[in-house]
C-alpha cells in the first residue's frame, strides 16, 4: 500500500518531468498518476472507496489512489445550464477565490473574463495551481465556497459565453 508521502513525492516527480502517465502496483494497491493535456477529453467515472483499515491519523485513500475529499456538488438541472459554459476543477484540492486571505477575489458574479483570465486557485499537495477561464464571457455564478474541498471535474463557475 502507498503512504501519503510516497504519493505526494510521485506526483511532484511526474509534474516536474516530461512523463505524462505513471502506473504502479504495490502490495495489492494500484496507483495511476496522469497529467491531463490541453486538448484531452476526460471522462469522469464514480470511484468506489476501498475497504482498507486506516491507522489513526492517516488519510483515507480511494481505489484510484487519491485522498478522499468532500462530496461533489449536487447536479444542476440541464435546462438551466444549456447555454452556459461550466468551468470545472481539473484536480482534487482546496478552492480559493483570491491569492491570499486579504486580497480581492480573482472574479465575481458579473465580471467579464477572457480565455487567459485567472478565476481561482486550486491548492493540491501544497502547490497553488491557477485556473484560467478558457472561455470569453461573463461570470454568472460561483458554485463553491472559498476554502472548500473540490473534486476532480466538480463545477466551480458558470460563464455566459460571448
Amino acid at each position: 500500500m502507498f503512504n501519503l508521502d510516497e504519493i505526494k513525492e510521485l506526483i511532484e516527480l511526474v509534474d516536474k518531468t516530461s512523463v505524462h502517465e505513471l502506473e504502479l502496483e504495490n502490495e495489492g494497491s494500484r496507483l495511476c498518476i496522469r497529467k491531463p493535456g490541453k486538448n484531452e477529453v476526460v471522462h469522469v467515472q464514480p470511484v468506489v472507496e476501498s475497504a482498507l483499515i486506516q491507522p489513526a491519523g492517516s488519510v483515507s485513500i480511494n481505489a484510484a489512489g487519491i485522498p478522499a475529499a468532500a462530496e461533489p456538488a449536487p447536479a444542476r438541472p440541464a435546462e438551466q445550464d444549456s447555454n452556459l459554459h461550466t468551468i470545472v476543477s481539473p484536480m482534487v484540492g482546496t478552492f480559493y477565490r483570491a491569492s491570499s486571505p486579504d486580497a480581492n477575489s480573482f472574479v465575481n458574479i458579473g465580471d467579464r473574463v477572457g480565455e487567459k483570465t485567472v478565476v481561482c486557485i486550486i491548492e493540491a499537495m501544497k502547490l497553488m495551481n491557477e485556473l484560467e477561464a478558457e472561455v470569453k464571457g461573463q461570470i454568472t455564478e460561483v458554485l463553491v465556497e472559498n476554502g472548500q474541498l473540490v473534486e476532480y471535474g466538480q463545477p466551480l463557475f458558470l460563464v455566459k459565453p460571448e
